[in-house]
């Protein structure tokens, strides 16, 4: 953890925006930031929560075990963000939250939360439109990945991932296996609909772990596949 945050570092305006100067200020030596390299974890499934946290930059994710022991990720989570909301009403996390790359957070613990929001009635209906907006993000997550051809889902994970890009343009890029979990394939499956991206220029693999989008043509393709075009490369996304 790092020391209180200075005050040229202003706290999430998602959250605290509302709150005027003489308030921000009283807070700044209430709120601390956390850095984490990639592959970090921010909080553990079923730990007792204390804070909830804003994202400042970076990508997290936030990942569930599968019946079967796999590991599935439920959503993403970018800038502006508010993850570990289960904590500001005493419960356990739902999720293991881990960084996909160096990521920076603010902590928000639970009493100064709760302090706020009894003096600030707008900080708690922009709390309740972070929570919402959490939850949709985790239903859309379920509903665009679950259903089509591999190549549909496969290609709608990665507009997914375009909602994420960093300031270089590059998306964090899951690994194969992490694909598999998220789409219900195999590994080889996954590894195959990678190549086929590629093959597409749909895709290129930057680096590790990170990759940049040709976001037109990916559209169009998904377009194609949402009515059953596959042109001669269909046979590529088996």
């Amino acid at each position: 953890m790092t020391p209180p945050l200075h005050p040229t570092n202003p706290p999430p305006l998602a959250l605290l925006g509302s709150l005027d100067p003489a308030t921000l200020a009283r807070l700044q030596p209430r709120l601390s930031t956390l850095r984490l390299e990639p592959g970090g974890r921010l909080y553990a499934t079923h730990k007792q929560g204390t804070a909830a946290y804003a994202l400042r930059s970076g990508i997290l994710r936030l990942e569930r075990s599968s019946h079967d022991g796999g590991r599935c990720i439920v959503r993403l989570a970018g800038p502006g963000d508010l993850v570990g909301l289960e904590a500001l009403l005493g419960q356990p996390y739902r999720a293991d939250a881990r960084a996909c790359g160096e990521l920076e957070v603010c902590r928000l613990s639970r009493p100064l939360v709760e302090e706020l929001c009894a003096q600030h009635a707008g900080l708690q209906r922009e709390l309740m439109r972070q929570w919402q907006h959490a939850l949709d993000e985790v239903e859309d997550w379920r509903v665009e990945l679950a259903r089509g051809s591999a190549r549909e889902r496969m290609l709608r994970l990665l507009l997914k991932l375009s909602e994420y890009t960093d300031d270089l343009g590059l998306i964090w890029m899951p690994g194969r296996q992490e694909i598999g979990d998220m789409l219900g394939i195999t590994l080889e499956t996954a590894s195959r609909l990678v190549s086929a991206c590629r093959q597409d220029g749909l895709l290129e693999l930057v680096g590790v772990r990170r990759a940049r989008l040709a976001l037109e043509p990916l559209l169009q393709a998904l377009r194609a596949a949402s009515l059953g075009e596959g042109g001669g490369r269909r046979r590529c996304w088996a």
